[in-house]
């Protein structure tokens, strides 16, 4: 019996440390069973905080968002794929969705060798809005081998500006339809 008393008393501490409230202390994450309430933490698919079959959305749009830095495209979608279409047949240098940002690289028509052209576009906000994006476009000449920044005309860039809202349009009613 000395032994079994023993041992008894040798497993007391590991059984009491079993307990959530062997010494007033709370479980931090769950709570109390025997009536405290658990602290606040967000619930997945099912409400309780288990997902029983598949993936919880909730959770992996949250770490998507913070992978992201919490936002996704930081302008107009529509203005956006708009620009890029409308510019898209000049190489594209850089493209930056959160600036809203598009440059070009320089672009030679087939029917002139001695000009090429670059444009830089500016998506700006997330309305769609006929003020929403600004075009520039940039010439150079090539006189004697040596390429020269020669003027544009400003009616080029308003062109450029009003094909791109046109084009939002476009692919804001074809959205609306679907």
């Amino acid at each position: 019996m000395k032994p079994f008393f023993l041992a008894a008393c040798a497993a007391l501490p590991l059984l009491a440390a079993c307990g959530d409230n062997v010494r007033g202390v709370q479980n931090d994450e769950y709570g109390d069973w025997r009536g405290s309430s658990p602290r606040q933490r967000s619930l997945g698919a099912t409400g309780s905080g288990l997902v029983v079959f598949g993936v919880d959305k909730e959770r992996e749009a949250r770490e998507a968002a913070a992978a992201t830095g919490g936002a996704g495209l930081a302008v107009n979608a529509y203005l956006w794929r708009a620009t890029l279409d409308t510019l898209s047949f000049m190489p594209l240098a850089s493209a930056d969705p959160f600036g809203g940002t598009i440059i070009t690289d320089w672009y030679t028509p087939p029917g002139a060798q001695n000009e090429r052209f670059r444009a830089q576009a500016y998506v700006m906000g997330r309305q769609l809005r006929s003020d929403g994006v600004r075009v520039q476009v940039f010439r150079q000449v090539n006189e004697r081998g040596q390429w020269v920044d020669s003027p544009v005309s400003p009616a080029t860039n308003s062109e450029f500006e009003d094909k791109v809202l046109a084009r939002a349009r476009e692919l804001r009613s074809q959205s609306a339809q679907r």
